[in-house]
């Protein structure tokens, strides 16, 4: 078929994720024929720069030849078999890989097959430990403000970010929501780098009303992705570990977007210097190659589901491609080019190559609010007065405009409301930094002038 063929028969059948289909009636499909690094490439030939990771889960380039030789590998021998009372290879070895880099006291390996699985995976192993260890009122569930875990019901219950959740209220769980750090928008008038993070007196006092009747506490550690890649200090996070050993409450970890280096650490816990009692890993994990998740946990949890299956504390949680043998080889792989190739260490310098790189060139421009980073994660917050931070008014769409004139010059930049990021493979070069922020400074310019 040819390109608008393709396109019209996309048209026809798919209903895309995440998007209001009338907007692809002016910004139709585009067909992607392959990748290579942080370059995709479609039918026409045109090449865009894949500034973010496709949805942050390319770790290491698209096409990655040591992955793809793993998969090749694997598929030849098994490519999926049944995970209960049943195991492989490839899932026995990726667990001993994961112990050498995970916090300390997370030894158990629960596979599930997406972000959103793992999350609820965790949900009801909290509410299932709590219960089976003699406290039975701890039936709720913590989370921040804006905060995002996924898109299925219970995931939903412990994100509240209205543009996913509010039309689903009725159908969600009644959870505890705390204020979270606004560190952009600071109402104590702090600075992340240097506060004492005087907003963790909403958690104190949530902490204090509601701690008798939670099972757990989820958050995005460090940094809020869907909220407008929000970043918080460390700190924060150390606060909120004690809190919850104080008031025996369970600390999960979503480590979904953060994990895997984008930090600048393996896990964005490593920056706090903690260790969740959940946690739980996806994206990254396969290097963006296959459908895979994992929730970790410490052996007092295990250990409160191990007994005679009279007892009926077995946890009762399945997914047909849980411990897929081919995510597992993709997730081995990745390791092994971690280890081989010194990854952070090459993408903590890009980091640094990156921020300065977007501090000279879009610093000083009439609307950045301000241009935030953790790891090679930067986020440009667009504002239409810097000095007051007002926001642009939301019918104006101004981050889908500049989305659109990017994808013109070749960058997929998929702005968060106006907040445009750049969460970039781990393997980026200066040379595609240079070019993408080109790119992204034409696209600002061509919709808000210089």
């Amino acid at each position: 078929m040819t390109y608008n063929e393709l396109v019209e028969q996309d048209l026809k059948y798919i209903w895309h994720p995440c998007s209001q289909m009338k907007d692809y009636e002016t910004l139709p499909p585009i067909v992607v024929e392959r990748g290579e690094g942080v370059r995709l490439y479609d039918k026409n030939g045109k090449e865009y720069i894949d500034i973010v990771s496709s949805w942050w889960c390319n770790l290491l380039g698209h096409c990655n030849p040591k992955i793809n030789t793993a998969v090749k590998e694997q598929i030849d021998r098994l490519e999926h078999v049944i995970f209960a009372n049943f195991t492989h290879e490839p899932a026995i070895e990726l667990c001993v890989e994961l112990m050498k880099i995970i916090p300390k006291g997370l030894c158990k390996f629960n596979f599930s097959d997406n972000g959103s699985a793992s999350v609820e995976c965790a949900l009801k192993m909290a509410f299932q430990y709590q219960y089976q260890t003699g406290k039975p009122k701890k039936q709720r569930f913590m989370c921040l403000s804006e905060g995002y875990h996924g898109e299925t019901i219970g995931a939903l219950s412990v994100g509240t970010m209205d543009l996913y959740a509010k039309i689903y209220r009725p159908m969600l769980m009644d959870t505890i929501r705390i204020e979270a750090p606004d560190c952009f928008r600071c109402p104590y008038g702090k600075c992340r780098d240097n506060c004492s993070c005087e907003c963790f007196e909403h958690a104190e006092k949530a902490f204090e009303q509601y701690a008798e009747e939670t099972a757990a506490v989820i958050v995005e550690p460090l940094l809020q992705g869907s909220a407008g890649m929000r970043i918080y200090p460390a700190l924060y996070l150390k606060k909120l570990r004690e809190l919850c050993n104080k008031y025996d409450v369970l600390l999960i970890a979503d480590e979904i977007a953060t994990g895997f280096g984008r930090t600048g650490k393996m896990f964005a816990c490593d920056h706090a210097g903690i260790s969740p009692d959940i946690m739980c890993i996806s994206k990254g994990l396969t290097g963006g190659y296959m459908p895979m998740a994992i929730t970790i946990t410490t052996q007092a949890i295990y250990d409160a589901f191990y007994a005679d299956y009279s007892e009926g504390k077995a946890f009762m949680h399945s997914h047909t491609y849980s411990g897929n043998p081919l995510g597992c080889a993709c997730a081995l792989a990745v390791q092994r080019i971690f280890r081989e190739e010194n990854i952070l260490e090459n993408a903590q310098k890009r980091a640094v190559y990156l921020n300065n790189k977007l501090n000279e060139r879009l610093g000083g421009f009439k609307h950045t609010g301000e241009i935030r980073q953790i790891g090679l994660i930067n986020a440009i917050e667009l504002v239409k007065d810097p000095r007051t931070k007002e926001s642009f008014p939301s019918k104006a769409r101004t981050g889908y405009q500049i989305y659109k004139k990017a994808l013109e010059h070749g960058l997929l930049l998929r702005p968060l409301g106006d907040v445009l990021y750049f969460n970039p493979p781990l393997v980026i070069t200066e040379s595609d930094i240079d070019e993408a922020v080109n790119r992204c400074e034409r696209a600002i310019f061509d919709i808000l002038g210089e």
